[in-house]
């Protein structure tokens, strides 16, 4: 059975797209219909994808059952799709969790989200062996990419670019009031690339009280309710938003009568949310400056410059575990080809020696061990050529093919070759 992928990325679809497709976890666990043989819904503030593994090629399937989980018609998100199947999905996911395919180069939270998104499919029973197989050769991947390469050593995840971000636009980050809404897994890694670029003054907003006060308890910061908001702007000068409000949070109306109470103080907006926090019409305020999830790929070229020629040695790295997932996934096809082949040729190996007994019935019992032995070695040694060439052939793109071919040689029940691979002048080919 192929594994089949569809997905869009800050690459392929806009940020309003994107944002109809994000999934939370919440709503990952309440879509109950399954009707692939094993599935995984990675969805990210940049990605979503849908990796299956389907009794049939039909793409349609996927992307109905998109549709059905988020909500958005097919012909809206369907233009902006890619498609994959086995070999190239295979790739793609071990170049999604090294960071090779992030909107911030070798980025390391893209792997936790792939452990992530996998842990719960697996919790949920939507997973089996190969999906398995192929998510522990990602996060392996990906873990390799980060432990040998410096790939993610230059500091350039969406939070340190909000935190450079927030530096730059003032004089001094150490003295500035900053304001993080939120208090998620992006929210927190905000405030700790804050506190590394010197800010002192961090206050977290949240909806729910208990979530803040633990996270801030961590980082040292104030804590302050969501109700607290527009009282707390008139003192903010940077305010970073990473809420999982599928709404916005943070309207054009707020952020204009703040500014009429300090008409002189810049204001500096990140959102860094998908969806959205701040209504966009805010940038439109007088001396406040918003920057969104895609603005801040304007800010990377310097971090990318360090990451780049570290991309060599990473891309070495996922062919190469790659390579070993794709040995085993092509060897499915063969395992049984090779396994039917001995168990033939072992029946009819015992069969004939059968004939033989029965007409030597004055033969010893080591005489009978002696031609036991001799009919079995002269059986090895016969498949011994043909076995080791499919085990090589197996991890070829072609392996199935031959597969196939071995079944209709060797008389071997299960799916026969109609020996298409073999060119268009086979003249048994229809």
């Amino acid at each position: 059975m192929p594994i089949l992928l569809i997905g869009l990325n800050h690459t392929t679809a806009p940020l309003d797209i994107r944002e109809q497709l994000s999934l939370s976890e919440e709503s990952l666990r309440a879509i109950h219909t399954h009707p692939f043989v094993e599935s995984v819904l990675l969805s990210t503030c940049n990605r979503t994808e849908l990796y299956a593994v389907c009794k049939g090629t039909d793409f349609n399937a996927l992307e109905n059952y998109l549709a059905d989980a988020t909500g958005v018609p097919t012909e809206e998100f369907a233009p902006h799709l890619y498609r994959f199947s086995d070999n190239e999905a295979a790739h793609h996911l071990l170049r999604v969790a090294a960071g090779l395919d992030s909107l911030v180069l070798g980025e390391s939270q893209i792997l936790g989200q792939v452990t992530k998104a996998f842990t719960l499919a697996r919790e949920l029973g939507r997973t089996g062996p190969l999906l398995s197989r192929l998510f522990q050769a990602a996060i392996h991947s990906g873990k390799r990419v980060h432990s040998e390469t410096a790939i993610s050593r230059n500091p350039a995840s969406v939070a340190s670019l909000a935190a450079s971000i927030a530096e730059n636009a003032l004089a001094d980050l150490t003295s500035a009031q900053v304001t993080v809404l939120g208090a998620g897994e992006m929210a927190e890694l905000s405030v700790e690339a804050l506190r590394r670029h010197g800010a002192q003054h961090i206050l977290m907003i949240n909806r729910t009280l208990e979530r803040v006060h633990a996270v801030a308890e961590r980082w040292n910061t104030g804590a302050a309710p969501l109700e607290l908001l527009s009282e707390t702007l008139g003192e903010t000068d940077i305010l970073i938003t990473s809420t999982s409000a599928d709404s916005i949070v943070v309207s054009r109306e707020m952020i204009q009568n703040t500014m009429q109470q300090r008409p002189n103080r810049p204001l500096l907006l990140i959102d860094i949310a998908v969806p959205r926090n701040i209504d966009p019409a805010a940038a439109s305020v007088p001396n406040v400056l918003l920057y969104d999830i895609d603005h801040l790929n304007t800010r990377l070229e310097q971090a990318l410059a360090a990451r780049l020629a570290e991309v060599p040695h990473a891309e070495a790295i996922v062919a190469e575990e790659t390579g070993k997932f794709l040995t085993y996934f092509n060897a499915l096809d063969m395992i049984p080809v090779i396994a039917d082949l001995h168990q033939q040729a072992e029946s009819i190996r015992k069969a004939e020696l059968a004939k033989t007994l029965r007409h030597l019935p004055d033969l010893s019992d080591d005489q009978r061990e002696h031609l036991e032995a001799l009919t079995r070695a002269l059986v090895s040694k016969l498949l011994a050529p043909t076995t080791q060439r499919l085990r090589i052939e197996a991890a070829c793109p072609q392996g199935h093919h031959y597969a196939e071919v071995t079944r209709t040689l060797f008389n071997l029940p299960g799916q026969r070759s109609t020996c298409s691979f073999i060119g268009s002048n086979c003249p048994h080919q229809p």
